[in-house]
């Protein structure tokens, strides 16, 4: 089979590409440069798109005896990640630029233009596992590192996009991986992992949003709709968040407060107890199915961030839509988040969360 190997310079994709020349594919490396001006990206170890980034990735497949291409998918990558990234927060939202990059460009972009090329299957370092399931599905599970596991970014991965990937690493742990890499003399075996957002160069969201949407000042308030402060900027803000609100008075009770709503066109933050943010019932959209779409109301786990925890939920799909009902409240749910759908281990599908109900 000839698998081409997305190659991102760090130690996960780089044993990924190593199982799949083990296991006799026909494989071919590339890097993807995904930043228009690549020294305005994160360089080092923090990242995945740096000019470093890509001499690992070149070295790895040196080493592994493959041919290895670097891909400019940057127009292309900003246009559907970064400035929806922006849009989003300008909205008021908070969007996951990782499950995009993976609907929009390594498995849409890179995955069309690799199957053009007379490829069969795109192979990557995610933790994740695929399984064979009945009359030849494809089935996505999580991976047995639960602590690594990434389906819940792959949840938007359609029928036909499964069955062309290839995820070796599903049914492994990351230290096993690091220790694999070593054995192997890979250059990248204790490269630290990439954990920030590729694209902000240092780290801080809210300076970068600000740069690119400007100073729109606005109102912080309580409940009651008592003005507490002055900000900056909406998109400092995310709904659950805690830390950095500077108030500057205390809560009534002394409590602390949490971010509770955000309006964009007034410019308002609404802030109030850690109770105020449990939810019960939320709107998903722009639905996305693994396999068939659930005809009926499906019993489910649904993950709601990226790190956060299954809760058992019942999902009634009306077209466009998923009305997800949670079984046990849930706390700090932002809309243009993903809700992924799981039965057990397995992905069922996944929507953006548009709206919230207590």
């Amino acid at each position: 089979m000839k698998v081409l190997a997305a190659m991102s310079g760090g130690v996960d994709s780089a044993v990924a590409a190593a199982r799949a020349v083990d296991a006799g594919h026909d494989v071919t490396g590339i890097h993807l440069a995904l930043s228009r001006n690549p020294q305005s990206y994160r360089t080092g170890a923090r990242g995945c798109c740096s000019l470093e980034d890509a001499g690992d990735a070149r070295r790895v497949a040196d080493v592994l005896g493959i041919p290895f291409y670097v891909w400019d998918m940057s127009e292309r990558f900003h246009a559907d990640v970064v400035a929806d990234f922006v849009a989003e927060y300008d909205a008021g939202r908070t969007p996951n630029p990782c499950v995009r990059c993976n609907e929009r460009i390594k498995f849409a972009a890179v995955l069309d233009r690799a199957l053009a090329l007379g490829f069969n299957a795109v192979t990557t370092g995610h933790y994740a596992r695929l399984v064979a399931g009945r009359d030849g599905v494809v089935e996505l599970h999580r991976a047995v590192d639960n602590d690594k596991d990434q389906s819940y970014v792959l949840g938007v991965l359609t029928q036909d996009q499964l069955r062309h990937a290839v995820f070796p690493l599903g049914d492994s742990r990351k230290g096993d991986v690091r220790a694999e890499a070593a054995r192997r003399r890979l250059a990248v075996a204790d490269k630290p992992d990439s954990h920030d957002i590729c694209f902000i160069a240092d780290g801080d969201t809210g300076g970068f949003l600000r740069q690119r949407l400007g100073h729109r000042p606005g109102r912080v308030v309580d409940q009651r709709g008592t003005v507490l402060v002055e900000h900056d900027g909406t998109v400092a803000y995310t709904i659950g968040q805690r830390r950095g609100l500077r108030l500057g008075v205390p809560a009534p009770d002394g409590q602390p407060r949490y971010v509770l709503d955000i309006e964009p066109v007034s410019r308002t933050v609404t802030v109030g107890p850690r109770e105020a943010l449990q939810v019960r019932r939320l709107e998903a959209v722009h639905p996305r199915w693994c396999d068939t779409v659930p005809s009926g109301p499906l019993a489910c786990t649904a993950q709601l961030r990226a790190h956060g925890e299954p809760v058992p939920a019942t999902a009634t799909v009306l077209g466009e839509r998923i009305i997800l009902d949670l079984h046990e409240p849930a706390a700090g749910i932002a809309p243009g988040q993903a809700a992924v759908l799981y039965d057990g281990t397995r992905v069922v599908g996944s929507g953006t969360i548009a709206s919230t109900a207590r």
